[in-house]
């Protein structure tokens, strides 16, 4: 849970980082020059190119968990407020639970959809301000993105029962990134005049929120049932609004606590349902074995910190 935690703790941290230092005019770009130069690192210490069926499923997984995902999300943000995207992004850790019931037989638990529950709720009161407008496009992207990368997350999971994880995550990033290299040309125009902080900005958020983080999260989803990772996935938000009260001034009264507070009993409900729920652990693709308990001992650019709940 704690090597999990990571991934939505440094995605959070990407909010304040993309504010501060890097360039604002020119999202897609930033998408793929935080995707493809993580994806060719992890390569290169992977050491192992797809073979077979991973071709095709590399290429899946990059168009489901980074290219499409991240092209949505920047539909979403330039069309809601992040209160709104936040909040639609949120549902992933109930719609992760759903969709591992039928694809990895993971029947979810009470405490999975309490805790799910109850984080989704702190989300809401965290991040939703009064009068907030409602665009019915943006609300179909944001959520769209959130089930292309739930369903890539599930996907990973299932399909990765015992490939190297770094070496998974190197080629669905690479795929993806480069996937988004004649959309961002397309939309943006040419890439961006980089300063010494930006390049610094994006070396943070394509080795540590992007690689490390990645590397995390598929790990975490080969370890613990996809609804606790779901679950863990929302202290991105959490993440996001403590940075900018901490760094950027922002206000944090009795009602942003209040949201911190569910979220983190949230997860707290989540780790315990994992591990007390069993785990049905697959061999392949499509096979699986008997269910095992799991051992006690087990171990995309917003404008605004306030964060929305993606990667």
């Amino acid at each position: 849970m704690l090597l999990t935690a990571v991934a939505p703790v440094a995605w959070g941290s990407t909010y304040y980082v993309t504010r501060e230092f890097l360039p604002a005019d020119d999202p897609l770009w930033g998408a793929a020059l935080r995707a493809l130069p993580a994806g060719l690192l992890l390569l290169v210490l992977a050491r192992r190119l797809p073979r077979g069926a991973w071709w095709w499923r590399s290429a899946v997984l990059g168009v489901l968990n980074v290219g499409a995902f991240f092209v949505l999300v920047y539909v979403a943000s330039t069309r809601l407020p992040s209160s709104v995207a936040s909040t639609v992004m949120a549902t992933s850790a109930i719609t992760l639970m759903l969709l591992a019931w039928p694809l990895l037989g993971e029947r979810p638990a009470w405490r999975g959809l309490a805790g799910a529950s109850a984080g989704l709720v702190g989300v809401v009161v965290l991040v939703v301000e009064g009068g907030a407008a409602v665009d019915p496009w943006g609300v179909a992207a944001s959520a769209t993105a959130m089930l292309l990368s739930s369903t890539g997350y599930v996907l990973t999971k299932r399909w990765a029962p015992a490939e190297p994880m770094t070496a998974v995550t190197a080629w669905q990033l690479t795929a993806g990134g480069l996937l988004l290299l004649p959309v961002a040309a397309a939309v943006d125009g040419a890439p961006p005049v980089l300063d010494a902080s930006a390049v610094a900005g994006f070396a943070y958020v394509s080795l540590v929120a992007t690689a490390v983080a990645f590397v995390a999260w598929f790990t975490g989803l080969r370890h613990l049932p996809a609804g606790a990772v779901g679950v863990v996935g929302l202290l991105n938000p959490v993440t996001g609004v403590l940075l900018g009260t901490l760094l950027a001034d922002e206000s944090f009264g009795p009602r942003r606590a209040a949201g911190t507070m569910l979220v983190l009993g949230g997860v707290l409900l989540a780790a315990r349902s994992a591990r007390q729920t069993p785990r049905r652990v697959r061999t392949g693709a499509g096979s699986s074995t008997t269910s095992s308990i799991v051992s006690r001992s087990a171990a995309v650019p917003a404008r605004s910190t306030t964060a929305q709940c993606s990667p």
